[in-house]
């Protein structure tokens, strides 16, 4: 009776009775039994190889830990598969016996919290379930006599079947289920469980195959799992090394998003602390601007002021009145408030058509629209309106001009000036020297720190041609 039950649970759960020759009924080897029997201690260093390997990997990466379970898995195997040798070399069948009662439990532990905990899936409960039977397996059959420990052995051998094809089947439902959850990494998601319902479903094959083919069969068993086990754990150790590669990988592309991130946020706050720098510096500046134009204004001006009112000389106020507009002009800039530009023509016509009308010079002024918005920062302001004073001294000094036209226009973002007297033009003696004479070279450099240009075009009898552009 008690064959006839060790003959179905055998069949029915679990394949690893095979691996119990000493306990369990002989059987005959078939000659292909010998031929993949040979390749058992190949495949034993390999395993071997590939648990030292896994082992180390779970070593340098903490988050990884699982993967020892794996490495013990495949040493349990190794030693399971080793007893053969461990039988040439003189031990005796009751030491051989013991060690594979503990061994397959030991091994079922492996596989069973390798393949939940990969997941991340774990139970207190089911930790010390596994940690009892690792010892109650090998007390349950070490007291028992021979026909109990063959009842035993296929009870047990049910059981640790039973508890691998459950775990097998609760990872990949853990998988299937990450697949349904929403994730970016969908793709990788999807190899893993493909790749992991290959490895477990080609052993859960392999486990059920192989009792089935010793039971009916018996003359004609070979070892299937001595040699599908081994390149199954093999696949899972080369998976799981796939893995580590790919981690490192997205690892490295992380870590250089990160330094691109940060030499961004570095840049960033180098400008932030440039900005506030310029910012800072603008508000100091201003502040002394503001304090140098008070100073100016309430001490030189008053005091111009003064001479304009009491001086006798003519010749004496016209200078002081020459230097207060001038000291006016310059306070205005200093103070950095800008200027409408229909307000600046304003200014500057009146200046321009005055001065030269008393030079007895007719002038001709021509302006733009008067629906032009554009403003004129404080400093071009004064710049532009220097240059002008220095045209028209020119003109009025050196031209003998009896007319001058002056045009202003707004052009493509730039304020342009042409000034254009009948005079006899630059001397020839200065020709290709223009920028020597007539203060020249003072409205180039005013131009050209408004980052605008001034040009002189002269010729003796045909006058003097002032083109200034600046940009708004």
């Amino acid at each position: 009776m008690h064959r006839l039950l060790q003959a179905l649970l055998t069949a029915a759960f679990f394949p690893l009775a095979c691996l119990m020759p000493d306990l369990l009924a002989a059987q005959t080897v078939a000659p292909e039994a010998a031929q993949l029997s040979a390749l058992e201690p190949l495949l034993s260093g390999m395993l071997l190889m590939m648990a030292i390997s896994t082992g180390v990997l779970a070593r340098l990466h903490a988050r990884e830990r699982h993967v020892f379970y794996l490495s013990g898995l495949m040493l349990c195997w190794v030693a399971l598969q080793s007893r053969g040798a461990l039988q040439s070399l003189g031990a005796s069948p009751a030491v051989l016996e013991l060690a594979s009662t503990v061994l397959l439990p030991l091994l079922t532990l492996c596989l069973v919290q390798f393949l939940l905990r990969q997941l991340a899936w774990t139970d207190r409960r089911l930790d010390r379930l596994l940690l009892l039977q690792c010892v109650l397996m090998p007390a349950s059959l070490l007291f028992a006599d021979g026909a109990g420990q063959l009842l035993g052995l296929s009870l047990w051998v049910a059981v640790l079947g039973l508890e691998m094809l459950l775990a097998m089947a609760w990872h990949l439902r853990l998988r299937w289920q990450s697949l349904h959850a929403k994730s970016a990494h969908m793709a990788v998601l999807r190899q893993d469980f493909l790749v992991m319902s290959m490895l477990l479903g080609l052993a859960a094959l392999a486990m059920l195959a192989e009792p089935l083919v010793w039971h009916f069969r018996p003359g004609h068993a070979t070892p299937l799992l001595a040699v599908v086990m081994p390149g199954l754990m093999l696949g899972l150790g080369l998976h799981i090394t796939v893995v580590f590669g790919r981690a490192r990988v997205a690892a490295e592309i992380r870590q250089d998003q990160i330094e691109q991130r940060m030499h961004e946020k570095v840049a960033d706050a180098e400008r932030h602390f440039n900005t506030l720098a310029e910012l800072k510096l603008e508000q100091v500046t201003e502040r002394e601007r503001k304090r140098i134009a008070a100073d100016l204004h309430d001490d030189l001006g008053a005091k111009l002021l003064t001479i304009v009112h009491t001086s006798e000389s003519d010749r004496i106020s016209t200078l002081a009145r020459e230097a207060l507009e001038e000291m006016r002009l310059s306070v205005r800039g200093l103070t950095g408030k800008p200027v409408q530009l229909l307000d600046a023509l304003g200014d500057w016509r009146a200046e321009v058509v005055s001065r030269l009308g008393q030079a007895n010079i007719l002038a001709e002024w021509k302006s733009p629209p008067e629906d032009i918005i554009h403003t004129l920062p404080a400093r071009a302001y004064v710049q532009t309106t220097r240059i002008f004073r220095e045209s028209v001294s020119n003109i009025i000094k050196h031209s003998s001009a009896t007319h001058c036209t002056i045009s202003c226009n707004v052009q493509d973002g730039d304020f342009l000036v042409v000034i254009q007297d009948n005079g006899h033009g630059i001397p020839a003696e200065l020709d290709g020297r223009l920028d020597r004479g007539h203060g020249m070279a003072s409205m180039k450099s005013r131009a050209k720190q408004m980052h605008g240009q001034c040009l002189v075009e002269s010729g003796p009898g045909w006058g003097t041609v002032i083109r200034l552009t600046i940009p708004l």
